[in-house]
């Protein structure tokens, strides 16, 4: 599966960006998908997860309330709303999948595919 992200960039405090994630070589409705990102010096965290179907999302403590992560199973693709940003939010953001059938985890290391990852950088 590859998996390519895009829709990052530089945006104000309290502003807001989706995020496109675009699968291919599998068949995308076996597939959880989950979001992730990284900040220069951290570790990677996780950011939001989705079942197979759509029907269950799952985030991170720190993005609740203000990303909204979701799916097109007709054109392969999740996204990222991201709204209300903030500067700690500048980080950049992978799309990753874990093996097909399984759920939606929201530990990096169960996750086997990896998109390139899209910068996001919030200014304040």
């Amino acid at each position: 599966v590859q998996l390519q992200a895009s829709g990052g960039g530089l945006v104000q405090a309290g502003g807001s960006l989706r995020l496109s994630c675009a699968a291919s070589g599998g068949t995308f409705i076996n597939y959880s998908m989950g979001w992730f990102r990284q900040a220069p010096g951290k570790e990677r965290e996780f950011v939001a997860a989705i079942n197979r179907s759509g029907s269950s999302t799952y985030y991170g403590d720190s993005v609740t309330g203000r990303f909204t992560i979701s799916r097109d199973n007709t054109k392969n693709t999740v996204y990222l709303q991201m709204n209300s940003l903030k500067p700690e939010d500048t980080a950049v953001y992978y799309c990753a999948a874990p093996s097909a059938g399984l759920g939606a985890p929201m530990i990096s290391t169960a996750y086997r595919y990896w998109g390139q990852g899209t910068l996001v950088t919030v200014s304040s």
